[in-house]
């Protein structure tokens, strides 16, 4: 199973599963009871595990050229495994990548269903996205935007399952918030990695067209941007955030997004980029252990 958990970059998507379930419990204010907690958990992570898959499946043939001849990655500490890119190393085929795929995207499908239908519109346009994305590769550096709302499109399902007609400002918030930190955190941090592969294979990211100087300035800013939009939360969410509850959020930002983030802008180093990855991942992991705490604490 180690190389079908590998296509999906499986502890990478679990770590993911954070993100859906803060903005969640940041709407409503509490846990939901036990079923649906369940139930929304393995669609969540059928999802994720689908649109992983699928992101190695669209672009394979690119992995392949950019490894040519070369030593495979074995990914950020956050999902290293030996089988990384299992399709480029030979380890898994094409036909039992589409049917992982495929079976984990009927599980999420039907979770979306009993959930709330107009999920099942989300996790579609996600699925429709990253295809682009994975296509743009050599078009556009443009196509950060579709990664930014492919991310966006669990929290933003999380929130519809919870409820039916939610604020539409609010929706635009966690939008905003994991696009952000998705563009600063996870996307050009990723591409800086392999920005010597993209170069030669005529890959159009902002590391491998702008260089570093570019890519480090548009990352501080947009890590700024991530944790000035956390600060709205409060004014949402129907339980009382206090003060206690907007330090411990800030300096949650600040040490996971934040200072591996100026580290990277003081320094251009492609190590630091890989840094500012790995701490960023557990960043929506680390906000929702906040905000659980809390609700916990109050209750």
């Amino acid at each position: 199973m180690q190389r079908f958990f590998a296509l999906s970059r499986t502890q990478h998507g679990i770590i993911d599963l954070a993100t859906t379930a803060f903005a969640a419990l940041i709407w409503l204010g509490s846990f939901p009871d036990w079923g649906f907690i369940a139930l929304a958990l393995v669609t969540a992570f059928a999802g994720y595990t689908a649109i992983y898959a699928l992101n190695d499946l669209m672009g394979h043939q690119v992995d392949r050229e950019k490894h040519d001849g070369g030593v495979l990655q074995s990914g950020y500490s956050v999902e290293a495994s030996d089988d990384h890119h299992p399709l480029v190393q030979g380890v898994l085929s094409t036909r039992a990548a589409f049917a992982w795929m495929g079976f984990w995207l009927l599980v999420a499908l039907a979770g979306a269903y009993l959930l709330n239908p107009f999920i099942i519109l989300i996790l579609l346009v996600g699925c429709i996205f990253e295809i682009a994305y994975c296509k743009l590769l050599k078009v556009t550096h443009w196509r950060i935007l579709l990664s930014g709302v492919v991310k966006s499109c669990g929290p933003v399902a999380a929130v519809f399952a919870v409820d039916g007609n939610p604020r539409i400002d609010f929706l635009l918030l966690i939008f905003a918030w994991v696009f952000l930190w998705e563009v600063s955190g996870q996307n050009i941090p990723a591409d800086w990695n392999d920005v010597e592969e993209d170069k030669r294979i005529g890959a159009r990211t902002i590391p491998a067209q702008f260089g570093p100087n570019v890519a480090a300035n548009i990352i501080l800013v947009t890590a700024i941007l991530t944790l000035l939009v956390s600060t709205l939360f409060p004014i949402f969410s129907p339980v009382s955030l206090g003060i206690p509850y907007a330090l411990a959020s800030l300096a949650t930002g600040y040490f996971l997004l934040l200072s591996p983030a100026i580290h990277l802008w003081k320094s251009k180093d492609g190590q630091n980029a890989a840094g500012l990855f790995d701490k960023a991942s557990y960043y929506p992991l680390a906000m929702l252990s906040i905000i659980a705490i809390w609700i916990m604490a109050i209750a």
